[in-house]
């Protein structure tokens, strides 16, 4: 089986940041998947669950509700490695073109009181949410997104070599 291109990118060079991770067509619209790094792979611990749990259910409500982007929004929801959350939007757009909404969206998890959609009716675990630590992770990430504004780095996969693997595969550039 031929390796994602997920799987390519040189996982040991990724900050935290907001990256195009792919970029399809479907019929005549383009779609964009962001891969949106809210910790550094292998260094930091990734995101508590249930705190990732509340982030997935207040930035999708946020996302979802916002004036200018609610049609353009696909899916929100968290990577299985808990490092951060894949976006799925309509269109093809710069992560630098996204920076605003995705700061703002994680701005707004600290105003709020409650977990949207946590009751047994619209939840599968909604016992498993961590508002508190939630607020601690959004306000972590949109401080270093805040602070890193100007840094290209951020919004670019780090280069890496092209490796060809015994088998002959090979692991692209990202």
């Amino acid at each position: 089986m031929d390796l994602i291109p997920s799987f390519s990118v040189d996982h040991t060079r990724i900050i935290p940041g907001i990256y195009v991770s792919r970029v399809d067509t479907l019929g005549d619209q383009k779609i964009t998947t962001y891969d949106v790094r809210v910790t550094r792979p292998n260094i930091e611990p990734g995101i508590d669950v249930a705190a990732m749990h509340t982030l997935e259910h207040l930035i999708a409500t946020y996302m979802r509700n916002d004036a200018e982007w609610k049609d353009q929004v696909i899916y929100w929801g968290p990577m299985g490695c808990l490092t951060g959350f894949y976006l799925i939007l309509k269109g093809e757009r710069k992560p630098e073109e996204i920076f605003s909404f995705l700061l703002s969206a994680f701005n707004s998890v600290e105003q709020v009181d409650e977990v949207p959609g946590a009751s047994a009716e619209n939840c599968g675990n909604y016992l498993m949410h961590n508002l508190t630590m939630a607020k601690w992770y959004a306000r972590k990430f949109a401080g270093y997104l805040a602070e890193n504004a100007e840094n290209p780095d951020i919004f670019r996969y780090p280069g890496t070599e092209r490796l060809v693997i015994e088998d002959g595969r090979q692991f692209f550039d990202s």
